[in-house]
This record gives structure tokens, sequence and C-alpha cells, in this order.
């Protein structure tokens, strides 16, 4: 099945908003409470450096990437922000992976949190418009 191009735009833009909505929704509730979005992540965060690190990440990168999905879906003009928020997406469960071969795959809730990142990134490089993956513009 194949799509037309302003659909491919349009689907896009709708799933870079959704994850957009997503990822704040995960930063406000890191940042509301911490200890109880720590605990689901299999997180025990203790003293200043631990909490510091856990904001950095489960809001400030939360947020970041938020900011680059709405940014993309936004500006469809530009496939690369998309490209370059599905790898922000993707870069969680790879980092996963990598840490499986060492202590095993993630169980319950963040195995399943990996699962819709996985197919959240691959389906926004998938409905890239055409032309070059990683390329600023597509082809005309």
């Amino acid at each position: 099945m194949f799509l037309s191009p302003s659909r491919r735009l349009n689907l896009r833009s709708q799933l870079l908003r959704v994850t957009a909505t997503a990822s704040s929704l995960a930063a406000l509730s890191a940042l509301l409470d911490p200890d109880r979005t720590a605990g689901a992540m299999g997180l025990f965060l203790v003293g200043v450096n631990g909490y510091s690190q856990f904001y950095a990440i489960y809001v400030g990168v939360r947020l970041a990437t938020a900011g680059l999905a709405l940014l993309a879906a936004r500006r469809g003009d530009q496939p690369i922000l998309g490209d370059l928020a599905a790898l922000f997406i993707l870069a969680q469960p790879l980092g996963r992976l990598v840490a499986s071969f060492a202590i095993g795959l993630p169980q319950g809730l963040l195995f399943a949190v990996s699962g819709i990142e996985v197919l959240v990134g691959l389906a926004l490089l998938l409905l890239r418009p055409r032309g070059m993956p990683f390329s600023p513009l597509p082809s005309s």
C-alpha cells in the first residue's frame, strides 16, 4: 500500500505531535513525582547527584525530544527534524539493548515502553517524505 506524499506528511506530523505530547507528559510526571517515576523504571534516587541526573534525563531530555518532535511536526518541509526526533526516540531502546547483553532485557512496563519507542521511531522513519534519509530536504 502506497501513501500519497501529502498523506505520509500528515501521518508523520500527527505521530510527531503524539510523541511530543507523550514526552511532555513523561517529563511532567518525572518533575511532579520523581521518586514514583523512578521507581516505575526500576531506579532508586539517592542524593543530590542521583536526583540531578534523573532530572537531566527524564525531564531535560524528554522535554528536548518533545520540543524537537513538535518543531518537526510544524516544519514538514524539513524532514531531517523528524529523522532526528526518530533517532532520539530509537536511542533509548538501543541503549537498553546494549545493556541487555550484560544484565538482560528490561522487564514489565519498561519492556512495553521500549517496544513502543521502537515502533514509533521506525514509523517516523518509514513515513519520511521520499528522499535520502537524514537529508535536509525531501527529493522533488
